[in-house]
């Protein structure tokens, strides 16, 4: 649908479930990916034998580390002379009731997930802002808005997530620089390979469509919102669920 031949995509949680999907939509139309991954090896490695390593990078990133961070955008600035999109997609769970959560969880969760959105678009805006172009897309959840048991750290991260991209929009606007979300519902990725079958059942019954949506789904939204097309969507958050 989208031609994005020449331009150079950075996508999060790159390549497994929702990451590893955004990845390859993106590799089918043209772009020059770096998928970052935080340390499965193996799913990295799957993924660049399926496609050619020009257009293919994989690099092994915590995001939740902030030195690690500015690393990882110095020296892709020596080996690339622009990224026109990030794809903040790296994100975990550690559910539990609140009373009964360790600070540890609590504090994982949103370093990771909004904590790692914040220091990759940092290092992303000021690249994107001196070329005058860019594409931010921030993956978040409809737990921020609705909350669900026993994810409290989660649901916290991914409201702060919608909060930090509609400021993120209004300081960038001017520099042709667009924040925005996708949120993704019950998508059928190992994320949530984790839940019990009687759990899982009640989720899908929740769903009006009555079933869960695809990697490939939330793919198609993301490169919209990342396409030229989409430069008057700025600060939105764009649903992919079913209409849950």
């Amino acid at each position: 649908m989208h031609d994005f031949a020449g331009q150079t995509a950075v996508v999060t949680g790159g390549t497994r479930g929702i990451g590893l999907a955004v990845s390859e939509a993106f590799l089918a139309a043209g772009a020059n990916v770096v998928a970052v991954y935080a340390g499965n090896d193996g799913a990295a490695r799957a993924l660049r034998e399926r496609h050619d390593s020009a257009h293919l990078e994989t690099i092994r990133l915590d995001v939740a580390d902030a030195e690690a961070c500015e690393r990882f955008w110095k020296e892709l600035a020596e080996k690339r002379e622009r990224v026109e999109i990030l794809v903040n997609n790296a994100g975990i769970r550690r559910d539990a009731a609140l009373a009964l959560m360790p600070v540890a969880d609590w504090r994982r969760v949103l370093d990771v997930n909004l904590t790692g959105a914040y220091q990759m678009a940092k290092g992303a805006v000021k690249w994107m802002a001196s070329k005058r172009y860019g594409r931010i897309i921030n993956v978040t959840s409809p737990s921020g808005r609705f909350g669900f048991e026993g994810q409290s750290n989660y649901a916290a991260s991914k409201a702060g997530l919608v909060a930090m991209t509609k400021s993120l929009a209004r300081e960038v606007a001017k520099r042709g620089v667009t924040a925005n979300c996708v949120s993704p519902g019950f998508i059928d990725t190992e994320f949530i390979a984790d839940l019990l079958p009687e759990q899982a059942e009640s989720y899908r019954k929740s769903v009006p469509m009555k079933r869960f949506g695809t990697g490939a789904e939330v793919a198609y939204a993301v490169l919209f919102l990342a396409s030229r097309e989409a430069g008057y969507v700025t600060g939105a958050t764009l649903e992919v669920t079913g209409g849950l």
